[in-house]
């Protein structure tokens, strides 16, 4: 028999609100009433369809995640945890990949929109775009909104945010402890998070009264070959350098290749400092001294700020979690 929600609450002799009640394990149902309903429920061996369901609730239990690049290790972690956690509280998770395009990060936000979801994080700070903050502003006004490590001065958006500036400000503090004053910062990105970690590196320059010139950060691609050629740079500019900080650790490790291939020691001739504590800092060689930016902190913080505004509980707007450094053989 092909029963629906109205049928079930028909013969329970209930409400179909008490019926979505039960079949959604909220609280505040007499044991009574709730055994009546489940004892329908069993006898039709009852399923409820996500869509009528999600029209009598006003809630499809669906998240949206969008990510630029799910290969990216870090990333692929991110929304492991994040689906898995959404997975327990009763949530489907519909993630997204919009290979950092513009185009597709605004056609995946409007899709979303359409889709009746419950609420969205945004992973990464590269929706600080301003076409991507118009659809945003258009289109999730009303969906609550998370970004994992990014920010946006918009309404209904909410951020988790690593404090980047710290993270490589502390890297600075460890190198001039180590007896370097000759510090580059590679800079391989342009996202918010980008942003804050070379402001960290002026930052904590500044603080040890350590020289600063116009190569003292230079720029490169994100990638083992962006590490080579910031290398190749440096030596091309005839810049003295005894360490250098990067803003990922794969383009660190590119920079480490490089070293070897060039027979420059690391660390003994140059230190080199990497961000993300990914797996790949325990598998290169030396092993990668690197920033842990606490992937699993942000993506468990992250669910719970969701499901709280979901909930419609009195949140913070802004979370603030601090980087630890992870030292290693590269320093």
């Amino acid at each position: 028999m092909n029963l629906n929600i109205y049928d079930i609450a028909k013969e329970a002799g209930v409400s179909i609100t008490t019926v979505s009640r039960v079949l959604n394990h909220k609280e505040n149902i007499s044991t009574k009433t709730k055994d009546k309903v489940e004892k329908v429920l069993k006898k039709y061996n009852y399923i409820p369809n996500a869509i009528a369901r999600g029209l009598v609730t006003k809630s499809m239990k669906s998240i949206g995640i969008v990510t630029t690049n799910i290969t990216d290790m870090h990333h692929a972690k991110s929304a492991y945890i994040m689906e898995r956690e959404f997975n327990k509280l009763g949530y489907s998770v519909m993630l997204c990949n919009t290979g950092s395009r513009t185009e597709e990060s605004i056609n995946y936000i409007k899709m979303l929109s359409e889709r009746n979801i419950d609420g969205i994080i945004l992973m990464g700070s590269v929706f600080n775009n301003k076409d991507i903050q118009s659809s945003i502003s258009a289109y999730l006004n009303h969906i609550p909104t998370v970004l994992q490590n990014g920010f946006l001065d918009m309404e209904n958006t909410y951020s988790v945010l690593v404090d980047d500036s710290y993270g490589i400000s502390m890297c600075v503090d460890h190198l001039f402890e180590k007896g370097h004053s000759d510090i580059v910062y590679v800079k391989d990105m342009d996202t918010y998070s980008a942003k804050q970690k070379k402001e960290g590196f002026l930052v904590g320059m500044n603080k040890n009264d350590l020289k600063l010139d116009d190569n003292s950060i230079i720029n490169t691609q994100c990638g083992l070959d962006g590490g080579r050629n910031a290398v190749k740079e440096l030596i091309k500019l005839k810049k003295k350098f005894t360490a250098i900080i990067f803003g990922e650790d794969v383009t660190a490790i590119g920079a480490i290749k490089e070293l070897r291939d060039l027979d420059i020691n690391v660390p003994n001739d140059v230190a080199i400092i990497g961000f993300n504590n990914s797996i790949l800092a325990e598998c290169c060689y030396p092993e990668l001294t690197s920033v842990d930016n606490k992937v699993e902190t942000t993506s468990f913080l992250s669910v719970k700020l969701l499901n709280d505004l979901i909930e419609k509980k009195n949140v913070a707007s802004n979370i603030l979690v601090r980087p630890e450094l992870v030292i290693r053989k590269s320093t």
